[in-house]
């Protein structure tokens, strides 16, 4: 895939509730050189990042990253929300129906989880034992067996991370763009053009030769954009934590793509793509 994107985007996303979110942040890698943040003193909304991804992809074929999951876990049940009638049983169905069930500010998806199908989701102790609504994908389950330990689930609304709450607000955020970019892999790679996956920071850590821990300085930012093969990134401040999961992801795509099996990865089949989608790096 060497030389199919001019550049490679990150996008550290948020589901929390308001218009505006200091948790997004954005980092572009060329083809070549350091990644760099998009606008790190702007306060993005999720609509505004949905109109500036629009407006890149056109000019020049970009690779998009979104850390949040693309649907919610099919293959292990069957269904996605197990019991209740008309859901729709393919991911690009279900971002509709999302969309359609949140009337949420800034395409967020809270009222989803806490009114609409509330009983699907886990958001403390009252609602008993959290093993019972942890579910995975099957992308998770090979990122799992291979080290990874991607134990957060599209189902869990509780802690800082709030995985659930960024995950189907993402989904209404694929629902926006999907009628104008390609998302991999409910749709195929398109020949030409921009297109839009799913990320995972702690792969690319993990491809770094680093824990998957949190970075918050400089040198622990550099240290792993040299393990991933990238120069340092230029900054004059210490970035915050979500700063510096966009960088290395930002390189970490780069480096991904390079690979020539990076869109075809093991294990993923026609109907995973349809229902569940994969990580772009799990391999």
């Amino acid at each position: 895939m060497t030389g199919r994107f001019t550049a490679f985007v990150a996008i550290d996303w948020s589901g929390a509730k308001g218009r505006r979110h200091k948790g997004i942040a954005i980092a572009e890698a060329r083809d070549s050189g350091a990644p760099r943040l998009v606008r790190p003193g702007h306060v993005w909304s999720r609509e505004e990042v949905a109109d500036w991804l629009l407006h890149k992809g056109a000019r020049e074929p970009t690779l998009f990253g979104f850390d949040f999951s693309f649907a919610p876990p099919f293959a292990e049940r069957g269904a996605y929300l197990p019991g209740e009638r008309n859901v729709p049983k393919s991911a690009r169905e279900f971002w509709a129906y999302v969309d359609a069930k949140a009337p949420d500010e800034d395409l967020g998806a809270t009222s989803f989880l806490e009114q609409v199908h509330r009983r699907h989701f886990y958001f403390g102790i009252a609602d008993g034992t959290k093993a019972d609504f942890v579910h995975f994908r099957q992308c998770d389950a090979r990122l799992n067996a291979q080290g990874g330990r991607k134990t957060a689930s599209a189902y869990d609304a509780i802690g800082a991370a709030q995985v659930a709450k960024a995950s189907f607000s993402g989904m209404r955020l694929l629902h926006r763009i999907d009628p104008h970019i390609a998302i991999w892999p409910m749709d195929d790679l398109p020949v030409t053009g921009s297109a839009v996956v799913e990320i995972y920071t702690r792969i690319y850590l993990r491809n770094a030769g680093l824990p998957g821990t949190k970075l918050r300085t400089r040198a622990d930012l550099n240290r792993a954009l040299a393990g991933l093969a990238s120069p340092p990134a230029r900054l004059r401040f210490e970035p915050n934590d979500h700063q510096t999961d966009a960088l290395v992801t930002a390189a970490g795509m780069r480096a991904h793509s390079r690979n020539p099996d990076s869109f075809s990865p093991e294990g993923l089949t026609a109907e995973l793509a349809r229902t569940e989608g994969w990580t772009f790096g799990i391999t």
